[in-house]
């Protein structure tokens, strides 16, 4: 028998393919196999991408592929080119971007069997929904874990269960004696069954959205669903509507369309935050109940059970799913029939994976979609200055959609309110809150209509400190300040997560009269409840949303009129349809005018835009309050005239002028040592070695400098810049500068991010 020879990926930094023998008894090889292979004194997963009858390494020197993956059909040749694709533009090994865009479970060889096997599962009853968040001891944190997955989720298969509770089994068993859980048995294709639940049971104002929905298309919701379905090959679209436009829905038509045109195709949505998911999950379901089976609409992000996130992608790889809803991760989810990307929100910064690969999930969409000739819409009210100038350039077709859905909504007014005058003239405001913002708030209670407070940090202050000695409470591991979380009594580091207990007093002078200073959401909240009397508030961030399932149900609330004052952060500001909200307050914005961030501009207009659309939506008139001490700057005039187009032209011209992206393409090389200046000294010495590349005369590097958060978790700091007007001019020198790079000694690591967010 001729012997076989199987060239592997496995997730490590380190760019090259491994050599093993294929076992003559196993499936016979193929390109985009699992398998588990020796590697150094341990097993690791990997994933085959050549396969060969001779290999350049004697056989005396390889190992055997120990075992085969065959209850997961092999990878597709296009994911396998989309893998190749990202890992070389981000400058990554193969198998540090095809191991990680699998599930957990698809990289477990002990799962390997039950991956299409009959899932046993426990589902949470109506009388445990009720029983089990009071049924259980508050120091039994593994027990109650066990129990918020359940009722979140719905159902919980053994495997996952037993991670969050080492003895489920007995638990769950238990609580089916209760009558709190029923055990079941689900063959693989009806998987997804529990999460048509949740979604049938989502909250009204997805549902009564979906029913406005279903109105005759305006003009222009026609005129962009007809573009995208008469599109050809590969035809990029920018949906530019302003808020409240309907831009779901003219995915919604295009992609009933394609399935109608094409039986057994499959369309991949993004959007850009797990919140975002259920309310999108509920349109479309909603909108295709009947036309597609249960099990054909999956969403795919890391707030998942592993087991279910496992299911869904295999439901997706085998074609089983039609349409995948998904965070930035689902762009590399395995779609063998793809046939229409859509990307919403396409502007926003959480399409950046920060961490590992640190890829873009918009700019791969609009790659994958190039490679397979598809159409790819991307969707936004505040486009990203990068994907406006490629439709100014015509590389993308501009679809506009000027006005509302709601014939009777209209874009809401703009009031800008003078801090500055404010203080001269003697007004009173409390707590940062101004009178004339206090006085509609109040005046919306009384119509019985709800209020929005956008604050875009949480907490209960910024910063603590002692008037007596000018001691600040800080970070013990990181150049920053620590928040105040006045409800949990704790201060306690957004960066790396250390707390400790408020002090009583001064720790440098004695002093008992320390104070906070600057305001955060949870102050805002607590200040609201004497400011507006009577009214229900409720708080929406990163703190009060912790727990799974937690941030939809207090999203619900709102939606279902339970609340009058909504305060929170970026989490509310973009993509909810809050029916009743008729008044948006927008506190501290000034912060974001004096960033050294080149995009920061951008950033809060988009955010402001945004904010700005969840008010007079379904015909309230609305009202937008934006408490500001600089009235006159350019960015609050564009937002009062809801000019993104203004703003964007202004801005690209700036961009233009400074030559900055989208006019030249970058990369950030990022050091991270013991010492400030380990870390600047490996970055000399890069810019150094960067100089005797090929060609190094068409790429320029800025001077290295610490991060604005220097140390963080007691390790610091600092970034070199590299930049070229030419991106196959940056992507050879990086390619080049690698190796350099990795022999290169003094700091505890070091990474590498092309087309940096956050310089």
């Amino acid at each position: 028998m001729t012997p076989c020879f199987v060239r592997v990926a496995l997730d490590h930094p380190l760019t090259a393919l491994y050599d093993y023998r294929y076992p003559p008894d196993a499936p016979a090889p193929q390109p985009g196999m699992l398998v588990r292979v020796p590697f150094g004194r341990r097993e690791a997963v990997g994933l085959i991408f050549e396969v060969s009858t001779h290999s350049d390494v004697p056989a005396n020197k390889l190992r055997d592929v120990s075992a085969v993956c065959a209850s997961c059909p092999p990878l597709s040749e296009q994911w396998l080119a989309l893998v190749g694709f990202a890992a070389d533009y981000y400058q990554r090994g193969l198998g540090e971007v095809a191991l990680p865009a699998l599930p957990q479970a698809l990289r477990d060889p002990a799962r390997w069997a039950r991956l299409l096997a009959p899932e046993e599962r426990y589902r949470v009853l109506p009388a445990g929904r009720e029983a089990l968040p009071d049924a259980l001891p508050a120091r039994a944190q593994a027990l109650r874990r066990l129990a918020e997955a359940l009722v979140a989720a719905g159902a919980l298969d053994l495997a996952d269960a037993r991670a969050l509770h080492p003895k489920a089994a007995a638990t769950l068993e238990s609580w089916c004696e209760a009558g709190w859980v029923e055990y079941e048995c689900v063959e693989f294709g009806a998987a997804q069954a529990h999460a048509n639940v949740a979604a049938k049971t989502t909250d009204a104002a997805a549902q009564s959205s979906t029913q406005v929905a279903l109105h005759q298309l305006s003009d222009e919701q026609a005129e962009a669903v007809e573009a995208i379905l008469e599109s050809r090959g590969f035809a990029p679209f920018l949906l530019h509507g302003v808020t409240g436009s309907g831009k779901t829905e003219v995915y919604l038509r295009a992609l009933a369309g394609l399935l109608e045109r094409e039986p057994g195709a499959q369309a991949l949505v993004l959007v850009p935050e797990i919140n975002l998911t259920p309310q999108f999950e509920a349109a479309f379901r909603t909108r295709f109940a009947g036309v597609l089976p249960d099990d054909a609409i999956v969403t795919l992000h890391s707030g998942l059970a592993e087991g279910e996130r496992a299911r869904h992608w295999l439901a997706a790889h085998t074609g089983r799913a039609r349409i995948v809803l998904g965070t930035r991760l689902a762009v590399m989810a395995s779609l063998p029939r793809l046939a229409m990307l859509v990307v919403d929100e396409e502007h926003d910064p959480a399409y950046k994976q920060q961490e590992g690969l640190r890829y873009s999930a918009r700019d791969l969409a609009v790659w994958r979609a190039k490679q397979l000739e598809l159409p790819v819409v991307l969707g936004s009210a505040t486009p990203s200055l990068e994907s406006w100038w490629q439709a100014e350039q015509g590389r993308y077709t501009r679809l506009t959609l000027s006005r509302r859905a709601v014939a009777t909504a209209v874009l809401p007014t703009v009031k800008l309110i003078d801090l500055e005058e404010e203080r001269r003239r003697g007004r009173a405001s409390f707590e940062g809150l101004s009178g004339p913002l206090i006085a509609a708030m109040k005046a919306r209670l009384e119509r019985g209509e709800q209020s929005l407070i956008f604050l875009n940090r949480r907490g209960y202050a910024p910063v603590l400190s002692c008037d007596a000695c000018g001691w600040v409470a800080g970070c013990p591991r990181c150049s920053a300040y620590v928040v105040l979380h006045k409800p949990e009594r704790a201060l306690r580091c957004h960066h790396c997560g250390w707390e400790s207990r408020i002090p009583h007093s001064c720790p440098d002078c004695g002093n008992v009269d320390i104070a906070p200073m600057g305001r955060g959401t949870q102050r805002i909240e607590e200040a609201l409840a004497s400011a507006v009397p009577g009214a229900r508030v409720l708080r929406i961030d990163a703190d009060s949303t912790r727990r799974k399932g937690s941030a939809q149900a207090l999203f619900s609330d709102v939606h279902a009129g339970e609340v009058d004052i909504l305060v929170g952060t970026q989490m509310v500001a973009k993509g909810h349809d809050f029916q009743r909200v008729s008044l948006v307050g927008v506190m501290n914005a000034d912060n974001a005018l004096f960033s050294h961030d080149f995009r920061a501009s951008e950033r809060l207009f988009a955010q402001l835009m945004q904010v700005s659309g969840r008010a007079g939506r379904a015909g309230l008139a609305g009202e937008v309050m934006v408490q500001t001490r600089y009235p006159r700057h350019a960015i609050y005039h564009a937002l009062a005239r809801h000019d993104y187009v203004g703003f964007a032209n202004s801005q690209i011209a700036e961009r233009r002028d400074a030559h900055l992206p989208p006019f030249v393409y970058q990369a950030l090389l990022r050091a991270e040592g013991r010492t400030l200046e380990a870390a600047l000294a490996f970055l000399a010495e890069a810019a150094q070695a960067l100089t005797t590349m090929p060609t190094a005369s068409r790429v320029m590097a800025y001077d290295a400098v610490p991060l604005t958060i220097v140390k963080v978790m007691n390790v610091h700091r600092a970034q070199l810049l590299v930049e070229s007007g030419s991106r196959a001019a940056l992507q050879a020198t990086l390619r080049a500068w690698l190796p350099t790079l990795r022999g290169l000694r003094g700091v505890l690591r070091w990474n590498l991010e092309v087309d940096p967010l956050d310089i």
